[in-house]
């Protein structure tokens, strides 16, 4: 019996991915499903040898997933998923990791898994580190963002940002005056470029200041309404997935 440990923020991709492992994997027996960087940490260290393979999407609730291999010694192997460039995807390789582009297919899966297998080694987290340039060294956050409005290029501070979201097919920035502007970045781009000790993606279409949450009530379907200043257009909700992630943020 293969253990098997999926980190994954999204439910939808939660219950593809096991649907898949069930189908190409019958001997996988996932143990555990975890959302965010701090409960795999956690669990991590309360289970040292509970798994024998981590399926780790890139990109979690409260940032990446490379902060996990910082903080505690992964002894499983890894196969990542994500949407990665091919700069990244060399990157993972460099550290006997394998990976999966999103949406993840059958076939894709069943390689990933017959690789593990015959892989000798675990996860090299110095040498990933090393072909993405992280080193030791403390991440630098992004400062300000180029804007356009009209015709007019305008510098933004991210200190004066509000909130971000989609809508519409497009990515806004919202700033404490009450300003939108339009931006070419995906909100996983911006998210990850964003210090998460100030912000936090609590859904996937958007991400908030924690000085722009002004109350938060609790609806039903375990899912969180936050009334924001400036007030925002739409109804900005923290996802179920996302709530304990979130209040957890919010206290610390």
């Amino acid at each position: 019996m293969i253990k098997i440990l999926i980190v994954e923020d999204e439910i939808p991709a939660q219950i593809n991915l096991k649907k898949l492992i069930d189908r190409c994997c019958p001997e996988g027996n996932v143990v555990m499903t975890l959302t965010s960087v701090r409960q795999t940490i956690k669990w991590l260290e309360e289970n040292p040898d509970g798994v024998d393979v981590i399926f780790m999407d890139v990109e979690l609730a409260d940032g990446e997933c490379f902060e996990i291999f910082r903080q505690t010694n992964v002894k499983a192997k890894v196969i990542m998923t994500t949407a990665y460039d091919s700069y990244a995807l060399k990157a993972f390789e460099a550290g006997s990791i394998d990976y999966l582009l999103k949406p993840i297919e059958i076939t894709d899966l069943k390689r990933a898994v017959a690789r593990c297998r015959m892989s000798g080694g675990n996860f090299d987290y110095e040498a990933l580190a090393k072909a993405l340039g992280m080193g030791a060294a403390r991440k630098d956050y992004k400062e300000k963002y180029i804007v356009r409005f009209n015709d007019r290029i305008v510098p933004l501070q991210t200190s004066n940002i509000a909130f971000v979201y989609s809508e519409e097919k497009n990515n806004y920035l919202t700033t404490f005056d009450g300003e939108r502007y339009i931006i070419d970045s995906s909100l996983d781009v911006i998210s990850d470029e964003l210090n998460p000790s100030l912000f936090f993606r609590i859904s996937r279409g958007c991400i908030v200041n924690t000085k722009a949450i002004q109350s938060i009530t609790k609806q039903a379907g375990g899912r969180l309404l936050i009334k924001s200043n400036p007030p925002a257009s739409f109804e900005m909700t923290v996802s179920r997935s996302r709530v304990d992630d979130f209040l957890e943020w919010l206290e610390n």
